[in-house]
């Protein structure tokens, strides 16, 4: 069996959508004749987002998951902060005083690319040795952090071998650059490694169709190389034998799930308006916030006399957010108004087309997710002020089951995207 060599940042103990991508492909790998052996960080030294133990269950016993130490500037934050670190280069994070302001500029001109880049020393020891002892011929990188690609860059012009760099995100371009206080210095060098290492990697893959067309426009020498191989969801996720059981929560027909985090730039004044005339007009409804919530949402919430009508649940792992989103009558999905947001394509998207759910989305309707959601789901697309628009479709939604489409969706399993990525290894 041919082995490969996955270098991520992001592995169990670790919650959140960063580790679901390799933790999926590698499952099902081994169906396809290769051998995922995985590089990561020691929990001890990482600084994840969340913690989601349930995860640990589906790394098989026979996956060799190697571990080293990090140095971690992020601890000094904490200590000084006394709150986690602050999620995607502090995206969503409340606007605060000068002490923020210090460790934004910090971070957006000192750690570069980014603040986990302390990993990238060890992690290149730990890989040569394995490439060494393994034989491996083909290594993975995945980012965010985008540092871990420079531990392929390094890699590759060590050893003669293929090097697939994998971005679940923009690089340069991320949305929250932009709060860092960078520099042009800083940003002059980032794009020298982001430049370096996409036209160093043999194969690059991105998540969406968005991606793809910024990089090729930025550095067209790349363009022919770049390969989109989106994220998706696992059908076993979806099974009645993985299915948890949420006994406090009450049972309700009409309920909308918005699942995941939710950060001050995601558009929700239109939506929260188009709740509110719904509930004044038709009793029942129920609107629920599954994940890390800013607390901007919840002061318009209560300014909306809507408390009673909303609920309000901190992150919960992996498996119970399934479960919230297959008990929902909509499922309310909201692309941030950032630039470029016209290729963000969570993994959540997918999960929710699994659900065979009715999904209001709310976002560029020329963008990704619009067109796979239009294409695959009973669904409507609108911009965020569009309130009328909403309040129809919640309307019509709530009587409405998908079976018809799901077969169309299955390009979209685990599964299957991880025979693309076989058949990017064997090419």
């Amino acid at each position: 069996m041919k082995k490969v060599l996955i270098i991520t940042y992001y592995w169990p103990p670790s919650g959140g959508s960063g580790v679901q991508r390799w933790l999926k492909f590698s499952k099902y790998l081994p169906e396809f004749g290769v051998e995922p052996i995985v590089l990561t960080v020691d929990p001890d030294f990482a600084t994840y987002p969340s913690i989601d133990t349930t995860l640990e269950l589906e790394v098989s016993d026979t996956m060799r998951v190697y571990r080293t130490k990090a140095k971690n500037p992020l601890e000094v934050y904490q200590k000084i902060r006394r709150k986690p670190a602050p999620q995607s280069g502090f995206a969503g994070e409340k606007k605060s005083g000068l002490l923020d302001k210090i460790f934004r500029f910090i971070r957006g001109n000192v750690f570069l690319p980014d603040a986990r880049i302390g990993w990238n020393p060890y992690a290149f020891e730990k890989a040569k040795q394995l490439i060494k002892e393994f034989n491996i011929e083909t290594i993975i990188t995945t980012s965010p952090p985008h540092s871990t690609q420079l531990i392929g860059l390094r890699l590759k012009k060590e050893f003669p071998l293929q090097w697939i760099a994998d971005l679940r995100d923009p690089w340069t371009e991320i949305f929250y650059n932009k709060e860092l206080f960078r520099t042009k210095w800083a940003e002059k060098q980032d794009a020298k490694m982001e430049k370096l290492c996409l036209e160093s990697a043999d194969q690059v893959v991105v998540v969406s169709d968005a991606i793809k067309r910024s990089f090729s426009v930025k550095y067209p020498i790349v363009q022919n190389k770049i390969v989109v191989i989106p994220n998706g969801f696992d059908e076993a996720d979806f099974s009645t034998e993985k299915s948890v059981v949420l006994s406090e929560i009450p049972s309700t027909k009409k309920v909308i799930s918005y699942v995941g985090n939710l950060g001050e730039q995601y558009p929700i004044d239109g939506f929260l308006k188009a709740f509110s005339n719904l509930v004044n007009n038709e009793k029942g409804w129920k609107l629920r916030f599954v994940g890390n919530c800013h607390v901007g949402v919840k002061n318009k919430v209560e300014n909306l006399n809507l408390t009673k009508q909303v609920e309000f649940i901190p992150y919960v792992d992996h498996a119970a957010a399934i479960q919230f989103m297959l008990i929902s009558t909509i499922l309310l999905l909201i692309i941030p108004e950032v630039a470029d947001n016209k290729g963000i394509l969570t993994g959540k998207l997918f999960e929710y087309l699994a659900t065979r759910n009715p999904i209001l989305l709310i976002g560029p309707t020329d963008g990704d997710a619009a067109k796979i959601v239009n294409e695959h789901a009973f669904s409507v697309v609108v911009d965020s002020h569009e309130s009328e628009k909403m309040y129809d479709f919640m309307l019509f939604a709530s009587t409405h089951i998908n079976n018809e489409q799901y077969n169309s969706m299955l390009k979209y399993t685990r599964k299957n995207l991880a025979k693309e990525f076989v058949q990017l290894i064997q090419a």
